[in-house]
């Protein structure tokens, strides 16, 4: 058997940010990840809740290698790994929460507007949005390991990169969502929940 797609990233960060999600996921309903890649959140977070429905997704290529691990690891409250290209079409239906983690960064900003929209479209009103990842502030990087961080994914493709907190909620905001707090995680990331519109909680 080939061995499964690993992140050692994905290994580091999931206590905190499970952390984090005990807080601000809902007990029941469906939740959307978007750019499930290995897979390792999935299992991890979803075995966490039992109450919610785990919706992995990820575009075509990550795809075997995400179902491997579902397959073999997955509890019953995991669904089959969804093909999701954010700028493309949605899933024609409403999740009660969106998970995205290091995803921003490596998409275009167009991709990343996508993904925003796209996450407004299927949200369920006042359901939350997490992006999990490294954010500048003010245009400004928080640390210099995420300014190299910064300069290495540019090297790869001059379209990806930290993004700012400040695009960021603006763009949110065209989209019904709304930033209502941050948490400040190791390794100089954050997880930023969003809502939409949160005003009717």
């Amino acid at each position: 058997m080939a061995e499964l797609p690993f992140s050692e990233a994905c290994e580091r960060n999931k206590e905190p940010i499970l952390g984090v999600l005990r807080q601000v996921f809902p007990e029941q309903g469906a939740v959307l990840e978007i750019g499930s890649c290995t897979g390792q959140h999935a299992v991890y977070f979803a075995e966490a809740f039992p109450g919610l429905t785990w919706q992995p997704s990820d575009q075509k290529e990550y795809l075997a290698g995400l179902s491997e691990r579902l397959k073999l690891q997955a509890g019953a409250n995991v669904l089959d790994a969804l093909e999701l290209d954010v700028t493309r079409s949605w899933p024609a239906r409403n999740y009660q929460a969106v998970f995205s983690a290091n995803t921003a960064h490596i998409m275009n900003w167009q991709a990343v507007c996508a993904m925003f929209a796209g996450a407004g479209s299927v949200l369920a009103p006042a359901g939350p949005f997490c992006l999990y990842g490294p954010f500048n502030e003010k245009g400004q990087f928080t640390s210099r390991s995420n300014e190299q961080f910064d300069h290495g994914l540019r090297r790869r493709d001059p379209g990806m990169g930290i993004r700012d907190l400040e695009a960021l909620e603006t763009l949110a905001n065209r989209h019904q969502l709304k930033l209502v707090r941050r948490f400040r995680l190791p390794a100089n990331n954050s997880l930023l929940e969003f809502r939409k519109n949160p005003g009717i909680i």
